[in-house]
């Protein structure tokens, strides 16, 4: 693992959110982007050399609508960068971790992506990240 890639939050209301962040970091978000496969919408903010992903429900039975309705709003996951996300997922499950993407998928922001469950993680969500060069 290289780095945090971002952290991502979960919020009832997008739109809502990015105002309410905007004048926290006071920079507006960078992007906006909808991952019909999860079911979400997200939006990035940059904060220095660190990045947070928004992420809001765009179905009633996404994992983030779930999330929140099981925990409201707030931190979601950890995204780690990594520089090969195929070896990572293999070393991790040897590691004893529970992948929950045998192969990475297409996430936001131009990713492959793979998680951890969080019963292997200490209730942490970790997502792995890279960068998707075509």
């Amino acid at each position: 693992m290289k780095k945090i890639e971002h952290i991502g939050i979960a919020v009832k209301n997008l739109k809502e959110s990015n105002a309410l962040f905007g004048k926290l970091f006071g920079e507006p978000h960078y992007k906006v982007e909808t991952v019909e496969s999860e079911g979400v919408n997200t939006s990035f903010f940059q904060v220095g050399d660190n990045k947070i992903e928004l992420l809001e429900a765009s179905k009633d039975d996404s994992p983030i609508a779930k999330f929140i309705a099981r925990k409201g709003e707030g931190i979601h996951h950890i995204a780690f960068d990594v520089a090969d996300i195929e070896a990572e997922i293999i070393r991790l499950k040897d590691e004893g971790f529970i992948v929950l993407n045998d192969r990475p998928k297409r996430g936001a922001d131009n990713k492959w992506v793979a998680f951890l469950h969080p019963k292997s993680s200490n209730g942490v969500l970790i997502e792995l990240c890279q960068e998707i060069k075509e």
